[in-house]
């Protein structure tokens, strides 16, 4: 499951062993597309990472936090530290190849 989470709800994903976080907006097909891909893989790494997903319209300051400047991003978190970012919808294959080297 991905878990829509705001800007007051991110120190939870900051808290985890490893998160996944996607930023993305409702108009971005890109986003639009990448959405059932990540919840595939969210049921495919149940225990081991978070996944959750984070609207850059309504989470604008966390957008500049974290400098995304293009849609949909992805970022992972490892121990509450940056480990990993992607941009751009690439196929689960790759996607899930990214996780993986992101977590170790």
């Amino acid at each position: 499951m991905v878990k829509k989470i705001n800007e007051a709800e991110f120190s939870e994903a900051e808290g985890k062993a490893a998160a996944v976080i996607d930023f993305n907006a409702v108009w971005c097909g890109p986003c639009r597309m990448l959405g059932p891909v990540l919840s595939e893989l969210s049921d495919e790494y149940t225990g081991k990472v978070d996944f959750y997903s984070v609207d850059v319209d309504q989470n604008q300051d966390l957008a500049v936090k974290y400098g995304i400047s293009s849609i949909p991003a992805l970022i992972v978190l490892k121990d509450g530290k940056e480990a990993g970012r992607q941009v751009g919808f690439v196929p689960k294959p790759a996607l899930k190849s990214f996780i993986d080297n992101a977590i170790g």
